[in-house]
C-alpha cells in the first residue's frame, strides 16, 4: 500500500486520552447535561448564561490538559507525508499543541469566541475572558456581546465542501477516536470507501459504522498509532 494522498478525521477519542471530558456519555447527556440545553442554537437563545457557563468550563479546562502521543504521531504523518490532511471534530488546540500546522476543525474552537453581531472570531483565552461573566468583542464601534466560536447542532460544520473533495480524492482514509454517531462527520467513511480510499479504523470499540472500514485498530490511540505511523511511513517511502 503506497497511498499519495491521506486523510485523517479525529474524533472525541482521542483527546478523551488526554483528559478532557467526552462529547457525549453512554447515557447520552453531555457532561451531565441534555444536549439541547447547552449545544443548539435555541438553547443559546433560551438561557444564554446556562450556555455561556457550560463552554467557559471547558474552555477553562484546555489549560489543564496537554496533547498524547496520538496527537504527536499524527504530527508526525502530516509533516513527513506531504499532503496529509487533518480534520477533527474536536474543538480543543490539542493537535496544534501536538506539532500539527494545518488543522481543519469542522465543529470550531474553543480557543476562540464570535462577535454575534459581526460573526468575527477573536481568539481570547486571557484570564479576563475565561470568566462567568460574557465577553464583549473588540470589532464593533459599540462592543457586542460573543457566542462560543462553536459550530451547535443544527448549525452547518466549516468547510463541509472542501472536506467532501479531500476525502473523495484521497487513497488512505484514517478515523481515529470516533464514535460514528455524529453525522456528517460519521458518514464520510462510507464516502472514502465508495470512491475507492482504503479505510482504517484506530478507536478504543468498535464504533457504529465499524462496517466501513477495511482495517480496524481497537485500542488507545496513543499506545497503538505512534508504532502504526511508523509503519505506514515505512510502507508510503
Amino acid at each position: 500500500m503506497k497511498p499519495k494522498r491521506v486523510v485523517v478525521l479525529t474524533g472525541a477519542g482521542i483527546s478523551a486520552e488526554s483528559g478532557v471530558r467526552t462529547f457525549r456519555d453512554n447515557d447520552g447527556l453531555w457532561e451531565n447535561h441534555r444536549i439541547e440545553e447547552v449545544a443548539t442554537p435555541e438553547a443559546w437563545a433560551a438561557d444564554p448564561e446556562k450556555v455561556w457557563r457550560f463552554y467557559q468550563e471547558r474552555r477553562r479546562q484546555m489549560n489543564e490538559v496537554e496533547p498524547n502521543p496520538a496527537h504527536i504521531a499524527l504530527a508526525r504523518l502530516q509533516r513527513e507525508r506531504e499532503g496529509t490532511v487533518l480534520i477533527t471534530q474536536n474543538v480543543d488546540d490539542l493537535h496544534e499543541r501536538g506539532g500539527s500546522e494545518d488543522v481543519h476543525h469542522m465543529h470550531g474552537q474553543l480557543l476562540t469566541l464570535r462577535c454575534e453581531v459581526s460573526g468575527r472570531s477573536e481568539q481570547r483565552m486571557d484570564d479576563a475572558s475565561l470568566g462567568d461573566d460574557f465577553a464583549f468583542c473588540n470589532c464593533c464601534s459599540s462592543p457586542k456581546r460573543m457566542r462560543p466560536d462553536v459550530v451547535w447542532f443544527g448549525e452547518m460544520p466549516i468547510g463541509m465542501e472542501m472536506i467532501y473533495d479531500a476525502v473523495l480524492q484521497c487513497d488512505v482514509f484514517l478515523v481515529v477516536g470516533s464514535s460514528g454517531h455524529v453525522y456528517p462527520a460519521a458518514g464520510l467513511v462510507r464516502a472514502a470507501k465508495e470512491a475507492g480510499a482504503h479505510t482504517v479504523l484506530v478507536n478504543a470499540e468498535p464504533p457504529t459504522n465499524v462496517e466501513a472500514f477495511d482495517e480496524v485498530h481497537l485500542g488507545a490511540a496513543g499506545e497503538l498509532l505512534p508504532g502504526l505511523v511508523d509503519s505506514w511511513l515505512n510502507e508510503m517511502n
